[in-house]
């Protein structure tokens, strides 16, 4: 007989996250541009640069709060030094990429739960690499050494990556609060960069 964490508490919580960020998802997923045929070198680049205001400093408080649990390996998962690097083969100088805005309305770390909210999106994330990846080398000739480096940030590694974050959530000690607060952190960490992609004007 299954034990009911393997065969029914997690799947449930994963259903629930799916469920929780659904619209979220979908409406954030409408407005990105990648796919519109409007997109151009100059757009590309705001894009990447408004990408960056967003993960840095969120890949910076993630990492100083102290709150995610064992076993996991932020330092081998951050988006924002590819992002950086990205910026770089896109004609940035150090000094113009430290003096990109940066978000400051961040989805709140105020817990573990929120925290694994948080890193269930930007993990989340990745899984598209290879469709944009095949897309902006088809419109704008880009690869991982010009420019689109962090569109396929994972490379061949993507699907094992997310099933071990999986893995790793499965491990979790689930209650009713941590599940609330793993729910809303995914759902502000959606909203808060919805928010911030539109104050930049890179969104459709």
């Amino acid at each position: 007989m299954p034990t009911p964490h393997q065969a029914s508490t997690t799947p449930t919580l994963l259903q629930d996250l799916r469920t929780g960020t659904a619209t979220l998802h979908v409406a954030l997923e409408k407005r990105l541009p990648f796919f519109c045929e409007r997109l151009d070198a100059p757009w590309y680049r705001r894009l990447i640069q408004a990408y960056y205001g967003f993960y840095q400093p969120l890949e910076a408080a993630l990492q100083n709060c102290g709150l995610i649990p064992a076993g996991y390996d932020l330092s081998q998962r951050l988006k924002s030094p590819t992002l950086f690097g990205d910026l770089r083969a896109l004609g940035l100088d150090v000094a113009s990429i430290e003096a990109l805005p940066r978000c400051e309305q961040l989805p709140p770390l105020h817990s573990a739960g929120a925290c694994l909210g948080t890193l269930y999106v930007l993990e989340g994330a990745t899984l598209g690499g290879q469709i944009l990846r095949r897309e902006m080398a088809r419109r704008l000739d880009l690869d991982a050494d010009n420019g689109g480096a962090f569109l396929d940030v994972y490379g061949t590694a993507t699907g094992r990556r997310w099933k071990d974050f999986l893995d790793y959530l499965e491990r979790m000690p689930e209650d009713p609060s941590t599940r609330r607060h793993l729910i809303s952190g995914a759902q502000s960490t959606f909203a808060c960069f919805e928010r911030w992609l539109d104050r930049r004007e890179v969104l459709l």
